[in-house]
């Protein structure tokens, strides 16, 4: 479980600011987003060769 400490004097915004990253760091965010709705097999398996072929055309 992700957990960030809030200092004495730190405001809200700071420790969110702060949660967000270390979320987005983890790949916690990403994975929440991959699971919201199934895919078939089929088209996992298209958008992954898709996104091999983008990184091989840098």
């Amino acid at each position: 479980m992700t957990s960030v400490k809030v200092r004495i004097g730190e405001t809200i915004d700071k420790a969110l600011r702060a949660l967000k990253k270390k979320l987005d760091k983890e790949g916690v965010m990403r994975s929440a987003k991959a699971h919201r709705f199934y895919d078939k097999p089929s088209v996992k398996k298209r958008a992954k060769s898709k996104a091999a072929a983008k990184y091989r055309n840098r």
